[in-house]
């Protein structure tokens, strides 16, 4: 939508440990990142931190920035850019920080905060899985096409980002979540504790025995058998992890009906964790009487295999003739969604939804002026 806009709109990466600052334009960066330490635990000395990346950034700039756009980790007044609640990488805004307005007003631009999870989903809406699959259909000679996309991100948290009909579903309350379902196998914890990196290290250590301190990265690498450990027990927790992964992503895709596109760092691991994770949206549910029906309404197909995607592309388009005349219509009853791993990958993706979403922002609200 803006890979030619030639606005550009300033960005930040923000982590507990590390505040990486840049800029965009025309979807990609166009500053070398600036990175200072977050001083996440003194409010006053990461705000002037926060200030301080910012103008290191326009002073690299030939041309005034149309906004500030990024993502920050935590529950969140987003619309209003406030800041506040349970944020363990961030202890000093837990009583609530007008984070939005404090920089609307130290830089007179227009601020744009949301949650990383909603990004990711955006940016891959707009330049990633979504329109990448649209376009292969259209290569592959289908006439399916889809608006509708649920992000994920594996990493130290299980986020998620809804796009519905080509636009970011915020919610009334700016509180689209997915880390406080039901964990399948533990009905009163929440899923996030089986789908995260602690989860995964976690299982291991509970399987093998092993009281190592071990990484997903060390963990993946024993399964591939690159690495000494019990083989099996690491392919074991990765299997856990995309089992109690696809019961939560089931159900909202029963809900959503899109395409799902899954980021982060545990993405690596695919071949361990997606066969579980697709398993779950081919279950079964039954009726109280006994009758058996598909827990998905729709078939689900793994899109990064091409037999998958061939058949997926394919349907079951059938001539359909209309009823009292010769007309013939084409009918293709498969209902279908697929899932799908970020090529853009996590950052990109986010930083693209940043910048996209703070343009569309500025645009809608000059057509709204025009319109008056």
């Amino acid at each position: 939508m803006y890979k030619f806009d030639e606005r550009i709109v300033i960005t930040l990466d923000a982590g507990g440990t590390n505040l990486v600052f840049s800029a965009m334009q025309a979807n990609k960066f166009i500053v070398d990142p600036i990175t200072l330490p977050s001083n996440a635990s003194n409010l006053d000395l990461c705000l002037k931190t926060i200030s301080s990346g910012f103008e290191q950034v326009i002073s690299k700039l030939n041309q005034k920035p149309v906004a500030i756009s990024f993502a920050f980790p935590g529950p969140a007044d987003y619309p209003n850019g406030i800041i506040g609640g349970y944020l363990p990488n961030f202890p000093s805004f837990r009583d609530g920080v007008a984070l939005g307005p404090f920089l609307k007003k130290h830089f007179n631009l227009p601020v744009f905060i949301n949650n990383d999870g909603d990004l990711f989903a955006f940016g891959e809406a707009i330049a990633g899985a979504l329109p990448e699959t649209n376009k292969r259909l259209a290569e592959a000679g289908s006439e399916k096409r889809f608006k509708n996309l649920l992000g994920y991100t594996f990493g130290t948290g299980f986020g998620i980002g809804m796009v519905v009909n080509n636009h970011l579903n915020r919610g009334d309350n700016s509180c689209v979540e997915t880390f406080c379902l039901r964990h399948k196998k533990h009905p009163d914890v929440f899923v996030e504790e089986g789908v995260a990196i602690r989860a995964i290290k976690r299982v291991y250590k509970e399987l093998s025995g092993d009281d190592s301190a071990l990484e997903p990265k060390d963990i993946c690498d024993i399964a591939d058998g690159k690495r000494a450990g019990n083989a099996e027990s690491a392919k074991a927790a990765f299997a856990e992890f995309g089992e109690i992964a696809g019961d939560a992503m089931a159900t909202a895709a029963t809900l959503v009906d899109g395409l799902i596109v899954i980021g982060g760092g545990l993405t690596g691991a695919r071949k361990y964790f997606m066969p579980a994770l697709l398993n779950e949206f081919e279950g079964n549910l039954y009726s109280l009487s006994g009758d058996k029906l598909n827990r998905m309404q729709m078939k689900v197909f793994d899109l990064d295999d091409e037999a998958q995607f061939k058949q997926f592309a394919k349907g079951d388009s059938r001539p359909l003739k209309v009823y009292g005349s010769d007309d013939i219509v084409t009918y293709d009853p498969m209902k279908r969604i697929g899932v799908t791993i970020s090529k853009l990958g996590a950052s990109q993706a986010i930083s693209i939804g940043a910048y996209s979403f703070a343009l569309s922002q500025i645009d809608s609200a000059t057509n709204e002026q025009t319109i008056e």
